[in-house]
């Protein structure tokens, strides 16, 4: 029996038969071929081994976007290991907890950050760095390892953190299956081939820019501009040398910001994808009159990977929605308190089944048991509704989660940080629109006794506590919370009371 094609297999085979293709095309004009790359795999590969690095250990990193980190993931699979990105925006704090509760073997980190964590040293862990620049000990030696370890479909490949909106952070746990499959049925839907160039400036620390972006260029043998982030100017000098871009929102926004944008600019493109946060409908119909492309919507979530798209021909790109489900993956729209199959056209709560969906939840079996039918269908926790065509359209969560510029943003995290001011009885975080991220976070504080918050003096303090992109753009004082007969605060009513907030041109 062959082994199972996991993502590391699927890009062995393409550096095999094409190893002079350029796999990495760099700011700097330097090229990194799938040869390179595959070399640079197995050296990393031989590092963790070393490291005592077994089928099943954790491999955590938080390192700034480079190609030696998508080595990394790769040579994480390579040995049988459980690759487990974090964002680079992280803290300390927070930092102590995933490490604290996924236990990995080696954690990457960059090398200025190397400091922070020796103290771990000698407690199981071994710490490595890797650089922007692929400096670091995590390329000192020489030696490669050539064993490949042969992974079943339902092993564990990745854990990636996501969280409701109360209690602690939750490790999805992603099996080989799980990557494998939703990177074919994305192949399959948008008719990704190796003459495809794409221009990658997401990170590397979560689904979109991982699992989606470049896990289809490393198994298709296609080629990506490779930005450390994403700045507009540059993205329109590379649109007439490639053919896809992937992105959130905020690209498009910024996009159209800039008189570069044209039908001439965008000749050899054939696909816009957005994802991570709700496109603007304006935004989708004012992009497709300035360049001739319909931008692509899908639907995704840390836990499934992608579950929909709005197709890629054979039918209309629709503003708004969502698109139908991928190939292999089912979605239904059921009452949440029932399970029932609600009708197309009503709203409730989103579910979905297929090989992309999660094993589970690291460690907490019963907390995965409560997120899942019967029948095996995943509890999203969004709501939608189905319309006339088939196409789902999320009209809002059942959680309160915040998504602003593709980014997660957990409301109680930040409330409990909040509450520990001296000046701050009780707060509320909720997200509104923005025009740039398509959501930003606004915290709503009310005064201890005899105190006046201020909210520069707030943000200075949730700092060291919070990643920047989780602190709120916007505070707002009250007298009081407003809440229901139950007591339970009415963020439907705050956020429908600043929704406003940002709608001005100075936003």
């Amino acid at each position: 029996m062959a082994p199972f094609p996991t993502i590391h297999l699927s890009f062995a085979e393409q550096a095999a038969r094409r190893p002079d293709k350029a796999l990495f095309e760099l700011p700097d004009g330097r090229s990194l071929t799938y040869g390179e790359t595959l070399r640079t795999v197995r050296r990393i590969a031989a590092r963790l081994v070393a490291d005592g690095v077994r089928p099943g250990d954790r491999v955590a990193m938080q390192v700034e976007k480079s190609p030696e980190a998508i080595a990394l993931y790769l040579a994480t699979l390579r040995v049988g290991g459980v690759f487990l990105p974090l964002n680079t925006a992280y803290t300390g704090a927070e930092m102590e907890y995933f490490i604290q509760d996924a236990e990995p073997r080696v954690l990457v980190v960059a090398p200025e950050r190397a400091p922070d964590h020796a103290d771990r040293e000698g407690s199981g862990l071994t710490v490595e760095t890797l650089g922007a620049a692929g400096e670091g000990t995590l390329l000192e030696g020489e030696a490669e390892h050539d064993e490949v370890h042969e992974a079943a479909a339902d092993d564990p490949a990745a854990i990636l953190y996501t969280s409701g909106t109360t209690g602690r952070s939750k490790g999805a746990v992603l099996s080989h299956g799980n990557l494998a499959s939703n990177c074919a049925a994305l192949v399959e839907s948008w008719r990704f081939t190796e003459d495809d160039r794409l221009i990658h400036a997401l990170p590397v620390f979560h689904v979109h820019g991982l699992f989606v972006a470049a896990n289809m260029v490393l198994t298709t043998g296609a080629s990506m501009y490779y930005l450390p982030k994403f700045d507009a100017g540059t993205v329109l000098g590379l649109l007439p040398r490639s053919t896809v871009l992937m992105g959130v929102p905020t690209f498009y926004t910024r996009l159209l910001g800039d008189d570069g944008l044209t039908p001439e600019s965008c000749a050899s493109m054939r696909l816009f994808v957005s994802g991570s946060a709700p496109l603007l409908a304006s935004d989708h119909e004012a992009f497709e009159a300035r360049t001739g492309h319909a931008i692509l919507e899908r639907y995704g979530m840390t836990e499934t990977g992608m579950n929909t798209t709005n197709p890629y021909e054979g039918g209309p790109r629709k503003p708004g929605t969502v698109g139908s489900p991928l190939p292999g993956t089912r979605v239904r729209v059921v009452d949440p308190d029932t399970g029932k199959t609600l009708p197309d056209g009503e709203v409730g709560s989103i579910e979905v089944h297929g090989p992309n969906v999660f094993t589970g939840y690291w460690r907490m079996p019963e907390k995965t048991a409560s997120e899942f039918r019967p029948d095996g269908y995943f509890i999203t926790g969004d709501l939608g509704r189905i319309d006339e065509d088939g196409y789902l359209l999320i009209v809002g969560r059942g959680k309160d989660l915040v998504i602003s510029g593709g980014f997660n943003v957990y409301p109680k995290e930040i409330e409990e940080v909040l509450d520990a001011h001296p000046t701050v009885l009780e707060s509320a975080v909720i997200g509104v629109p923005h025009p740039d991220f398509g959501e930003t976070v606004v915290a709503v504080v009310v005064p201890a006794p005899e105190q006046a918050p201020e909210e520069s003096e707030l943000l200075a303090f949730i700092a060291p506590s919070l990643a920047r992109f989780k602190h709120p753009r916007a505070v707002r004082v009250v007298e009081a919370l407003p809440r229901n007969v139950m007591g339970k605060v009415q963020k439907a009513e705050l956020r429908k009371r600043y929704e406003g907030l940002f709608a001005g041109p100075d936003a």
